[in-house]
């Protein structure tokens, strides 16, 4: 008991001297740079080809209807199937890498809070660290394995894998949450606010912590906001649906008719785009506001000058606010649009991975302070 009273009391007044903390401070901080990073190749190499493709299929197959080629239809339509999964294992692997770092980081602040041993909480952090970095690599291989060698009709290794991990997850998160309870219940140790809550508005970091904070804030209320005309948009918006466009598509094919088959293909393209960039800006504003909210607590503790943690802290605004800034040009300026939100993204990765190295040269402070006892 006096060991778990000591480390959530190191906790409270030194953030990261303890082992779990780290893993999850550190853990959650790679976890979304690596998300980012792979979300950046993603968009520039394989992403607009796939959709190209999605496209040409289905113009082929609208081609073949006039001459009752039903089996022609359905392999370009299998080939979009797979295009599709393609893209959606892809999507899903970046967002999960993301979203998982995210529960790291909260996590990591909410231990001071979890009443259970120090041992069970080290080993949880890093059953949820081990388990946020095979669960995407095993998502990413769904499209690839297929139902190889699986011992179910319609769920493949990969994805069996997938679900364990996700289970694994949402176990370790359960605990955390049951340590929460604990305390709720009194049984913490009322160690009272940590120094990384105190540290947003006083001491070391207020600059940086409050510029991280403000710039998240901004972004989520523009991310409600921009939501919200989105939907009255296309509540009250006369323009043709999908379903209306699709409808025009194999009525021009049946009659043959090219050139109102190409006008409605070049419709149906237009608004998968819009859809596409307002659905990506309004998921990318929300989700750079959480980073930023996230990151503006631990700013105390990234060992830098003052003036170096402010500077790390505009550039990772300042890219926060071009992603989906860049993304949103893309409609009228097209692949400038996508050099801008990519060059913005990559700004984002550069101040997350100067903020962890900062990070780690107060863990290493903090070490040498105590002898390296956590």
């Amino acid at each position: 008991m006096l060991t778990q009273v000591t480390a959530a009391i190191s906790e409270h007044t030194a953030p990261l001297a303890s082992d779990t903390q780290r893993v999850l401070a550190i853990g959650g901080i790679l976890l979304i740079a690596s998300g980012m990073l792979f979300g950046d190749i993603f968009a520039m190499f394989a992403l607009h080809p796939n959709n190209a493709r999605i496209g040409a299929a289905m113009y082929t197959a609208a081609g073949l209807i006039p001459t009752g080629d039903v089996d022609g239809i359905l392999a370009q339509f299998m080939a979009i199937g797979g295009f599709l999964e393609f893209r959606g294992t892809k999507v899903d692997t970046h967002s999960h890498i993301i979203h998982m770092g995210y529960i790291a980081l909260l996590l990591a602040m909410l231990q001071p809070w979890v009443a259970l041993s120090p041992r069970v909480r080290h080993r949880t952090a890093w059953l949820f660290i081990l388990c946020a970095a095979l669960m995407p690599p095993a998502i990413f291989a769904i499209h690839y394995v297929g139902l190889a060698y699986s011992p179910l009709q319609d769920i493949g290794w990969a994805s069996i894998f997938a679900d364990l991990f996700g289970a694994l997850l949402a176990l370790a998160t359960v605990i955390n949450l049951y340590g929460l309870w604990r305390h709720v219940g009194g049984r913490g140790d009322g160690g009272g606010t940590p120094t990384y809550i105190n540290a947003v508005g006083s001491g070391a970091g207020r600059a940086a912590s409050r510029i991280l904070l403000v710039g998240g804030l901004l972004l989520l209320v523009s991310g409600f906001l921009y939501g919200a005309g989105l939907a009255l948009y296309h509540q009250f918006n006369s323009a043709p649906t999908e379903v209306d466009i699709l409808k025009s598509i194999v009525t021009a094919a049946a009659a043959g008719d090219r050139a109102a088959l190409d006008a409605a293909f070049g419709a149906f393209g237009n608004f998968q785009m819009l859809r596409a960039i307002n659905v990506a800006s309004h998921t990318h504003i929300n989700e750079m506001g959480i980073l930023l909210l996230l990151v503006s607590f631990v700013q105390a503790f990234v060992q830098y000058p003052e003036a170096t943690r402010k500077r790390w802290a505009k550039l990772a605004v300042v890219g926060a606010f071009g992603l989906p800034a860049g993304i949103l040009l893309e409609i009228p300026y097209g692949i400038v649009g996508s050099v801008i939100a990519d060059s913005a993204g990559f700004l984002v990765i550069v101040s997350l991975m100067a903020m962890l190295f900062g990070l780690l040269r107060y863990t290493g402070a903090s070490d040498a302070g105590t002898g390296g006892v956590a």
